[in-house]
């Protein structure tokens, strides 16, 4: 780690020597000195070798190799974690270290003058970089404790995804959350930055795994390789999409900016040619032989030196003036990331008007595409698979897809009343769909069982998260009607709406809040796939009828409000078809009030369907029984009110 720490941040100090008095020309502040200067592109590079450590670590624990058959993690995997948790503590160490380095590179001033208490929380909350390194400061000092008190499997899941979430304030910061297409940008960043940790850490990962001699070796490089594959594919398109984002093909030769962005893409095509010659020598060598690991540990070593110059170069990069756009962005282009010429319209809406979310319209794509792999597993086996079902997660999919990357996506940041129908989309009608569509229960049938001393698969971890301690908190009806109606009212009338309002981080937030929310209370209730707790058919008819009057008293609440929720952002988009604010605000509380009852009566129906034919299959079974038995129970009960008749005759 140390190693591969100190390339990566020598590869990135010599990279900014390159683009530094540029850097500080343009910015037109002075210079701060060598150590803030060199400093800063170190100490990340070193922050970022540290944070992929932990991520890919995490993974390799959570994934890669199995635990013991009591849910302990086995020797590979709590080294794995132990290893996490020493790379947490330097990336907590190296994140707190780049908040009075930012300060001092932004404010011009030297360190000694930035890191004097007096200076340093006077301006930390103005810098917006210096508080997302603050916040990766205690993310990520978070994830080290909670480390170092997990021995079991089913909680390593739960510390890689703090992890991500750690890596998240520092990635929606930088080149690709300021100018125009910003939000194509940012969302291309994300999806790169997690293909890249999981990629790089979890090679790293591998390798010591094998330079231990660790057991499952053999199997752990299987996974990785398709996980490997993924995340090369994911990484190659989205670093495409980025850099197209902010230059043109010509300054590829012609800038310093397209210079290192060329190396890195040679970074980039080496390392796949090394995954490709991996998977073509060493998986086979470990099929024919699980403890032949000298091909496996020489194209990793390798691999994870190209891994950490990349990063190095990464790092650089974003430490690197892009060139200047072609014309100035308008102040559509700067707040929403592009330009909206036209009013909405139904056309405009649905069809006139797409600009694909590379998050939620990738994540609609690719859970359709899954549920498709599985309902062709099944049909393969001679199973069926009831078409209700598939007709609505697709249709879930499908409303995912357009509720954020249709119009209704672009136009939903610019008005209330379109950010309210999406809401409605996202919170109510997909996920209804998705949880009637019954994607875990097709998961649990298409994979297949790993076997009574086999590692444990696909099919396991759907069955641990089903049980775990989070699933059975979160599907309380309490927490999970709260988190479905207490959203609404802490977003809109809480405040937190109008004050990151102008954020597409917050706005991302919103959708995904909006989603999983939505999904988590309609699988409590409709009850399709198999949930941690068992509730009666009436404990889900009150969450339905108790949720009922706080939506209709919000919808109600929005329309008759005195003021417009973040007036002064809707007038500084200056979009002449929305002048009147206070009539879109009311729009947008209709359709809160209105169509947000629709899917709720639906799930009523859906309810009470569900009860009828549980009422008819309890029946049956209570008949088939009588049929075998000659229908003892009902004897038995006769014969008792008998005796207790000739009882009651003796005592007269």
């Amino acid at each position: 780690m140390i190693l591969l720490g100190l390339l990566a941040a020598i590869v990135a100090a010599s990279v900014v020597a390159l683009s530094a008095a540029q850097a500080l020309v343009l910015l037109g502040i002075p210079d701060p000195g060598p150590l803030t200067t060199y400093g800063v592109p170190a100490v990340r590079a070193i922050s970022e070798i540290a944070t992929v450590i932990t991520i890919g670590s995490l993974f390799f624990a959570a994934f890669l190799v199995p635990p013991q058959r009591n849910g302990v993690l086995d020797v590979g995997g709590y080294r794995a974690v132990r290893m996490a948790g020493v790379a947490a503590t330097v990336w907590a160490v190296t994140a707190a270290l780049m908040v009075p380095l930012t300060l001092s590179e932004t404010s011009g001033s030297p360190l000694s003058e930035a890191i004097r208490p007096e200076n340093l929380f006077q301006a930390l909350g103005q810098v917006e970089t210096a508080v997302a390194w603050a916040w990766t400061t205690v993310l990520a000092l978070i994830t080290a404790l909670l480390i170092r008190l997990s021995v079991r499997w089913s909680w390593t899941p739960y510390l890689l995804l703090l992890s991500l979430v750690a890596l998240m304030p520092v990635a929606l910061t930088g080149h690709s959350s300021s100018g125009g297409s910003h939000d194509m940008a940012t969302n291309s960043l994300v999806l790169h930055l997690v293909a890249a940790s999981v990629w790089a850490g979890g090679l790293f990962a591998l390798l010591v795994h094998s330079l231990r001699g660790g057991e499952y070796t053999d199997l752990a490089a299987r996974r990785f390789s398709f996980v490997a594959g993924l995340a090369f594919a994911v990484m190659a398109v989205t670093g495409v999409i980025n850099a197209a984002v902010r230059m043109s093909f010509g300054d590829l030769t012609t800038t310093t900016y397209g210079r290192v962005l060329l190396a890195k893409i040679v970074a980039l095509i080496v390392l796949g040619v090394f995954g490709w010659a991996q998977r073509r020598r060493a998986l086979p060598a470990l099929e024919a032989d699980p403890t032949s690991r000298s091909a496996l540990v020489r194209f990793t070593a390798v691999e994870a030196f190209v891994l950490a110059a990349t990063i190095g170069l990464a790092v650089g990069l974003g430490r690197t003036p892009p060139p200047p756009p072609a014309s100035a962005p308008t102040v559509q282009e700067v707040t929403l990331g592009y330009q909206l010429d036209v009013p909405p319209s139904f056309v405009s809406l649905f069809f006139g008007q797409w600009r694909f979310d590379l998050i939620f319209g990738t994540a609609a794509l690719v859970l359709a595409v899954a549920y498709a792999i599985g309902l062709w597993t099944l049909r393969k086996r001679g199973d069926s698979w009831p078409v209700g079902r598939s007709i609505a997660w697709f249709s879930g999919c499908f409303v995912l897809l357009v509720a954020t990357s249709s119009g209704v996506g672009m136009y939903s940041p610019a008005m209330f009343s379109v950010h309210m129908g999406a809401h409605m989309a996202l919170s109510m009608l997909a996920p209804v769909l998705l949880a009637l569509g019954g994607a875990m229960t097709l998961a649990l049938r298409a994979f297949r069982p790993a076997g009574r001393n086999a590692p444990p698969g696909p099919r396991e971890w759907i069955l641990e998260f089903l049980h775990s301690p989070p699933s059975r908190f979160f599907t309380h009806p309490i927490v999970a009607s709260v988190m479905f109606v207490g959203g609404f009212y802490a977003l809109y009338l809480g405040g937190i709406f109008t004050t990151f309002i102008d954020s597409h981080s917050a706005h991302v937030l919103m959708n995904l809040h909006f989603l999983l929310s939505g999904y988590l209370f309609y699988w409590v209730v409709i009850g399709v796939d198999p949930s941690p707790r068992d509730l009666q058919p009436v404990t889900k008819l009150a969450m339905v009828f108790g949720s009922l009057p706080f939506h209709a008293f919000f919808g109600v609440t929005l329309m008759s409000m005195g003021t417009v929720m973040a007036e002064s952002y809707y007038r500084g988009l200056a979009l002449p078809w929305n002048y009147d604010l206070f009539a879109d605000q009311k729009v947008g509380g209709s359709i809160a009030w209105s169509a947000g009852e629709i899917p709720l009566v639906l799930v009523m129906i859906a309810l009470l369907v569900q009860w009828s034919r549980t009422d008819k299959r309890t029946a049956r079974r209570v008949d088939r029984a009588a049929d075998r038995d000659d229908d003892a129970d009902l004897a038995a009960h006769n014969a008792m009110f008998a005796e207790l008749a000739r009882r009651d005759g003796e005592g007269r």
